[in-house]
């Protein structure tokens, strides 16, 4: 089953195009790693599937719903969340209560209170509970954003370059959550630049450049894709 489709997808600031005729569709289930340099659009991608940026051209269909002029606030109540590639934590507040903030606002039907506790145990923050978010790691940071996301309970779950600035073994720590995170029926759409990290959980690879996407398929075909090695990668193609 479909749960996302963007279908021609273009905006532009001023003279500047930074989504170009972008189309993808997304399956339930799907774990899609989403990859391509700086500049290349991702973090606008993503904006536009939230709905905090809205498209020129093109439309965006989420759980067979088109939502292209939705605001984010009803995307997130059908099931849409995300985290932020710097993280954005309420940092006055406990990570409880940046938690409870999801619980609160998103899909959920459950007790807020509840769903936050749950979700702080399934993503290792329990013992951080009544610790002010702006106290705490990188790693545990970025461990709140995906939390925060997840306490919405979404159909889809955006990361935006969450391994970024990571250790090895903070890294291998947070993959660990997203694969459970995905086994539990979570649909991921990952822009990551840690290509390790994104390869080794990732079921298909979408190559952006310059807002268009390059290719698509299994991570090794893409990978060693000619497009990928010299766009991506900075490598002749010949």
């Amino acid at each position: 089953m479909t749960l996302l489709d963007l279908q021609d997808l273009q905006k532009s600031y001023g003279a500047l195009a930074v989504t170009q005729n972008f189309s993808m569709s997304v399956e339930q289930g799907d774990l899609v790693g989403i990859l391509g340099p700086n500049g290349a659009g991702k973090t606008t991608l993503f904006n536009q599937i939230t709905g905090t940026v809205k498209p020129d051209h093109g439309e965006v269909w989420f759980d067979g719903e088109m939502v292209t002029q939705m605001d984010a606030s009803k995307r997130c109540q059908m099931g849409i969340a995300r985290s932020f590639q710097v993280p954005h934590p309420f940092v006055g507040m406990t990570v409880y209560e940046n938690i409870l903030v999801g619980a609160t606002f998103g899909r959920s039907s459950f007790d807020p209170r509840k769903q936050a506790l749950e979700i702080m145990d399934k993503t290792g923050m329990d013992d951080k509970a009544n610790q002010l978010a702006g106290s705490l790691t990188l790693l545990d940071r970025k461990r709140l954003e995906m939390a925060r996301a997840l306490a919405a309970d979404p159909k889809l779950l955006l990361l935006d370059e969450i391994a970024g600035g990571l250790t090895d073994s903070e890294c291998v720590s947070l993959l660990n959550t997203i694969r459970e995170v995905h086994e539990t029926g979570v649909t991921i759409i990952w822009i990551e630049h840690v290509v390790h990290a994104l390869m080794s959980v990732a079921k298909r690879l979408v190559v952006v450049d310059f807002g268009r996407k390059v290719t698509e398929g299994d991570p090794e075909t893409v990978m060693n894709s000619p497009e990928v090695k010299s766009i991506y990668m900075g490598e002749d193609a010949a």
